[in-house]
């Protein structure tokens, strides 16, 4: 296979649940790869209807993929995945760059179950992937190489950020953007919540909500300021913001917030030991 680039790749998919979804419709979206070049395999057809919808090939057959892809992403639960690994370890070749998106399982776990010197990542993804806006962090096994990386943040920039980083950051990428769209989905309802109380109809209160988060996002990028300095911006003195952020506080909110990614973290570590 030419790591350098993506014209002629195959990219295979080993699982098809909603992440695997969200990834390969980013990838497709962005033209990175044709979907009659993508391969999907789950055991029953109930998620690969969504493959095919995209213009994909599927199969029930996990060996398949590998004989057909070179590039193959293993989206199945953390769990099920040293089973499925040991399944198809006897068609992985040299040729074959092994992407696992399984929270908690580890770059030498991944070795260990696969044959010698396979070129192997972490990826650890997250929902927004699918309309393009995903928060990746990748990191590498011994053996995978410098081209193997930029092919794979080439790809994956089709869904969002991609930033390599050191495999001690996964897990807390997990925590802070894997499950920070829970806790960000948690606090937009608990806006949209607040102006129904004060008299707002729920359609539009979810609706300004949703966008406010999605603007500040955008100006934390952009402006490239730190949120405090952009909190900052809204207060006026004795006005509307203060009053809110202090009864924030009084909830607890800032902690609360802290205390959710590092449960989210320490689980993801917890299942890297399993």
């Amino acid at each position: 296979m030419a790591a350098a680039g993506s014209e002629h790749l195959r990219v295979g998919f080993v699982g098809a649940g909603r992440m695997a979804e969200a990834i390969a419709q980013g990838l497709i979206r962005a033209g990175k790869v044709e979907a009659k070049q993508v391969l999907a395999s789950a055991p029953t057809d109930r998620n690969l209807c969504h493959f095919r919808a995209l213009g994909c090939q599927t199969t029930n057959s996990n060996q398949e993929v590998l004989q057909n892809c070179s590039l193959i992403i293993f989206a199945t639960k953390p769990q099920v995945l040293p089973d499925v690994l040991a399944e198809v370890a006897s068609v992985v070749t040299t040729e074959h760059i092994v992407v696992s998106v399984a929270a908690g399982v580890s770059l030498s776990s991944l070795e260990e179950l696969l044959p010698p010197k396979t070129r192997v990542f972490r990826v650890s993804p997250n929902l927004p992937c699918i309309v393009q806006e995903g928060a990746m962090v990748i990191a590498r096994g011994h053996h995978a190489g410098n081209d193997d990386a930029e092919l794979l943040q080439n790809l994956l920039e089709a869904c969002g950020q991609c930033i390599e980083v050191p495999e001690s950051y996964v897990d807390i990428h997990t925590g802070l953007s894997g499950s920070g769209v829970a806790f960000v989905c948690t606090f937009s309802e608990a806006l949209a919540e607040g102006a129904i109380k004060m008299g707002m109809p729920s359609g539009l209160a979810h609706r300004i909500a949703a966008q406010t988060l999605l603007g500040t996002a955008k100006m934390l990028q952009q402006e490239g300021k730190h949120p405090a300095q952009l909190r900052t911006d809204v207060l006026t003195p004795a006005g509307t913001t203060i009053h809110g952020l202090h009864a924030l506080e009084q909830g607890g909110l800032r902690a609360a917030t802290m205390s959710a990614v590092e449960a989210a973290t320490c689980r993801a570590k917890e299942l890297s030991k399993k």
